[in-house]
């Protein structure tokens, strides 16, 4: 008899929004190379090039653009999410790595959006998207946290 993996919408989601996380911190990440152009406002209240622009202080840490860091953050989330299937170790605390993935990810997140509001004054309209896709993706992750019923007081 073939055991059959049920499918948890929850994960399948993240999942998928990580794959859209990935796309926009990608696409951010070659605007901030350079490489592409961002249609994005300029000198308004949407102005991309002063968040994460090429030329912007605000758009990486040192020498490592926050696109690359977004870039790596959605790929381990992604990466959890694909190898549950491969390995139980994995599956068995998927739930766990997923809220502290998603949940440092809110966090960075939350820093970068009070940096774009309180001293850049401007916001990045795809960061913004970023910013969404990270908010869902956390609370989809507590969500199934909390319905796999894990306690920090269980052992």
């Amino acid at each position: 008899m073939e055991q059959t993996r049920k499918i948890y919408w929850p994960i399948h989601t993240i999942q998928l929004l990580s794959v859209i996380g990935l796309l926009i911190a990608f696409y951010l990440y070659l605007y901030h190379e350079q490489v592409v152009d961002i249609n994005c406002a300029a000198d308004g209240f949407f102005d991309c090039s002063r968040v994460s622009g090429p030329t912007s202080p605000y758009s990486s840490v040192g020498d490592l653009p926050i696109a690359l860091i977004g870039l790596a953050g959605y790929a381990a989330i992604f990466l959890v999410t694909w190898a549950r299937q491969l390995w139980s170790l994995v599956d068995r605390y998927c739930a766990a790595m997923l809220l502290l993935f998603t949940g440092l990810g809110m966090g960075f997140t939350i820093y970068l959006k009070a940096l774009e509001l309180t001293v850049i004054h401007a916001i990045c309209e795809y960061c913004l998207y970023s910013a969404v896709v990270m908010a869902i993706m956390f609370g989809l992750a507590l969500y199934d946290f909390r319905q796999k019923g894990y306690s920090p007081l269980r052992r």
